[in-house]
């Protein structure tokens, strides 16, 4: 994993540059200022044409224990993902990078997905989108399943929007489940070439209830 310290004042214009390159930010905790540039060796991608929905998640959606939501409490989202966890007590979003991705939330090119319970929201996720590329960031669940429902949301909405590419920067056993891979930075490379220079949609038509989610991925086990 190459790292560099941060040595100028990032805009947004550059945070989307460094997408488009290939690398992303992080910073070491919330505490610290300073950020770092992230271009791993290895990916981590959810192929979307290869997405898995387990079947106890099927489940879960059939029985829609949440109101799933797009873009309406961005900035909680992010401050729910940066919460510690169980078995992460730091987080590498501090206050610059909050700032910088609700600004990229205001000139739309970053989204989030929302499950919500009784009006509190109970998880969620968001992430950065350019051209067909949208490359997740980070979840989090205060109820079982909500950050899984909302991936598999997510996933139904990149697909119905003519998405290529759903990059998820590391691979972990949580996101091997729904069929996530790593691939070598090159092929990384190809793919995010061919998908920041497409177009998609974030809002495609009749995206976004458990019968579409389900409908889609019927064919998936």
């Amino acid at each position: 994993m190459a790292k560099g310290r941060q040595r100028f004042e990032i805009t947004p214009a550059i945070l989307l540059k460094a997408y488009a390159c290939g690398i992303f930010p992080m910073a070491e905790s919330a505490d610290d200022p300073r950020i770092f540039w992230v271009d791993p060796t290895e990916r981590g991608i959810l192929p979307l044409d290869q997405f898995h929905l387990p079947k106890s998640l099927k489940k879960t959606i059939r029985r829609a224990p949440f109101d799933i939501h797009v873009d309406t409490a961005f900035a909680a989202v992010v401050d729910g993902c940066a919460e510690p966890a169980p078995g992460r007590s730091q987080t590498w979003i501090n206050g610059e990078i909050r700032t910088l991705y609700l600004q990229l939330f205001h000139a739309g090119h970053a989204h989030s997905v929302e499950a919500w319970e009784d009006g509190q929201l109970v998880g969620g996720l968001y992430g950065v989108s350019l051209g067909a590329a949208f490359f997740g960031e980070s979840m989090f669940s205060r109820r079982t399943d909500a950050s899984k429902v909302s991936l598999a949301y997510l996933c139904e909405r990149l697909v119905r929007g003519g998405y290529r590419l759903l990059d998820t920067q590391f691979l972990t056993t949580h996101l091997a489940r729904f069929g996530a891979v790593e691939i070598f930075r090159d092929d990384y490379q190809a793919l995010l070439a061919d998908a920041v220079e497409a177009d998609a949609t974030f809002y495609p038509l009749g995206a976004g209830t458990s019968d579409s989610v389900l409908q889609l991925f019927s064919q998936t086990s």
